[in-house]
């Protein structure tokens, strides 16, 4: 039988051939009609359109499937990173990433030592203490403070107390058991100034010390070295203070042997400069030790 054209048999269909007859097991594709209501060929804008749609599809698919190893990569980074567990090999974890996160025990460093504490106490201000040591530097060098330059003089130390004090501060430091007495006199512009440091035991001993002074307990004025005697009849002008166990004093003159006025303001600077000087040098001396000592 003949189908068409004619031939010894079935014609073998094949859609890209015109006039080619289609089994009836096949689906059905698409096709363009003719003006005769016949099959005329293979609709080629549909096909393009399936196989498009078909690429679309596969792109799609392709995208997912590197979104989820992405998606897995960047779970991998965040546990390894804060240490947890293996990621599983679909890209998940087999933890979560808070179970990664490391644990330690609380810890807390000692608080630093307090300087003035140290200084408070004798039991605990202990590093050596000498008048070179305190106010450091040999006679003739300078000694800038502030805008000022002060050249060092002679510098003594004793633990009879009294025998470097005069008027009523001697009687002051034996009843508060003064233990040394320190002192140094340094000169600026014809003005000189003996800087005094009393050592106790305690800064009560001190604190009492300084409370009990008047305007008649002066150290005694350190000549030498090139500095002439001052304050020998004449008005000098005096300060008192303490800091831990140490009580400070300054008595400041002219080295001419002119009396000091109020209106001296050389006299007055130079003497607080010096005393200032001697609790920063006592302050020091606490920070040195506090940072020495060993961690409790």
């Amino acid at each position: 039988m003949s189908n068409g054209q004619g031939g010894p048999g079935p014609q073998q269909w094949d859609p890209w051939k015109p006039q080619s007859q289609q089994p009836d097991a096949v689906a059905p594709q698409p096709w363009s009609q003719g003006g005769t209501g016949g099959p005329q060929g293979p609709d080629w804008e549909a096909l393009a359109e399936a196989s498009a749609a078909k690429n679309r599809r596969r792109r799609i698919v392709a995208a997912a499937v590197a979104a989820v190893v992405v998606a897995g990569g960047a779970v991998t980074a965040v546990l390894l990173t804060r240490g947890g567990d293996s990621p599983a090999p679909n890209g998940g974890s087999t933890a979560s990433v808070s179970s990664g996160t490391p644990s330690f025990d609380p810890t807390s460093a000692p608080p630093p030592l307090d300087p003035e504490e140290i200084l408070a106490d004798s039991r605990k201000d202990t590093a050596p203490l000498e008048a070179d040591g305190l106010f450091p530097g040999k006679a003739g060098q300078k000694l800038p403070l502030g805008k000022a330059q002060y050249v060092k003089g002679p510098s003594a130390q004793t633990t009879d107390c009294a025998s470097a004090a005069q008027h009523t501060l001697p009687k002051v430091l034996n009843d508060n058991g003064c233990t040394k007495l320190l002192r140094a006199t340094y000169t600026r512009d014809g003005v000189a100034v003996t800087v005094g440091v009393a050592v106790f035991d305690t800064a009560e001993d001190a604190t009492a010390a300084r409370g009990q002074a008047d305007r008649s307990a002066i150290i005694e004025p350190l000549a030498g070295k090139g500095v002439k005697p001052f304050c020998d009849g004449a008005v000098c002008r005096t300060t008192i203070n303490s800091y831990g166990r140490y009580a400070y004093f300054t008595i400041t003159g002219f080295t001419d042997g002119k009396n000091v006025t109020p209106q001296a303001k050389k006299a007055f600077d130079a003497g607080d400069h010096l005393a200032h000087y001697a609790f920063q040098q006592i302050h020091r001396r606490g920070e040195a030790q506090a940072t020495a000592a060993p961690a409790s």
